[in-house]
C-alpha cells in the first residue's frame, strides 16, 4: 500500500502530498511553460506550506489561463484586483502581481533562447544527485540557487529568493533531494538529466 512505503521527511499522509512527491518532486522537468508555472506557484508559497499551494494548483491555472505568459501580460487591472477576492488563490496583491511581472520576464527571456535552458543552466543541463540521508541534511540555498535568483531578477522576476530557488529547483529535478531511504530516490537517479 502506498502509504506504508519510506518517503522523504518533510511529507505529509495527506493524499495530495503523497501523490506529489510520489509522481511529480524531483523528476526532470524540461518544459517552458511547465517550469514558468511551477517558478510562479513557488513564489506563491513564500510563508506558507506547499501543501496549501498545491491544493490549489488548479484555482492557480484558471485564474491565470492555464500560466501561459501571453494570456498573463494582457490580464487587465480590472481582471488582476478581482483575483484580491478570489478565494481559491492566496489573495495577496503583491504575489498575484508577481505572476504577470514573471510573465513580463519569461517572453523576454524567451526572445533570445526556450526560457527551460536559462533555467538548467544554472546546473549546466544536468541534474544534480545528492544523497542526502534525512531532511536535516539539505540546504536551503546554494550557490546555483543564488544565480538562478540573481539572473532571474536581472529580468523583472518577483518571489524569487534563492530558498524559493532552491525549492524550485528541487521540485521540477534539477537537484535530486529525495533521501537515499525514500522510495523514489532510485527512480528520480535513473530519470536524472546526465
Amino acid at each position: 500500500m502506498k502509504s506504508h512505503q519510506t518517503r522523504c521527511g518533510w511529507v505529509t499522509d495527506d493524499p495530495v502530498y503523497l501523490d506529489y512527491h510520489d509522481t511529480v518532486w524531483g523528476r526532470p522537468e524540461e518544459d517552458s511553460q511547465r517550469l514558468f508555472e511551477k517558478l510562479c506557484l513557488d513564489g506563491q508559497q513564500a510563508g506558507l506550506s506547499w501543501l496549501t499551494i498545491l491544493k490549489k494548483q488548479a484555482n492557480y491555472e484558471q485564474a491565470f489561463h492555464q500560466f501561459d505568459p501571453e494570456k498573463i501580460v494582457s490580464m487587465s487591472e480590472q481582471e488582476l484586483t478581482a483575483l484580491q477576492q478570489d478565494k481559491g488563490i492566496i489573495r495577496n496583491k503583491l504575489k498575484i502581481q508577481s505572476v504577470v511581472k514573471n510573465a513580463r520576464g519569461f517572453l523576454e527571456i524567451e526572445k533570445s533562447q526556450p526560457f527551460s535552458e536559462f533555467i538548467w543552466q544554472f546546473t549546466d543541463g544536468k541534474t544534480i544527485v545528492n544523497a542526502w540521508t534525512d531532511q536535516s541534511q539539505v540546504p536551503v540555498s546554494t550557490p546555483e540557487s543564488k544565480a538562478m535568483t540573481k539572473a532571474l531578477k536581472k529580468h523583472g522576476f518577483t518571489f524569487v529568493g534563492e530558498t524559493i530557488c532552491y525549492a524550485f529547483m528541487q521540485a521540477v529535478g534539477m537537484v535530486n533531494d529525495h533521501e537515499t531511504g525514500c522510495h523514489c530516490y532510485e527512480a528520480a537517479c535513473e530519470q536524472a538529466i546526465r
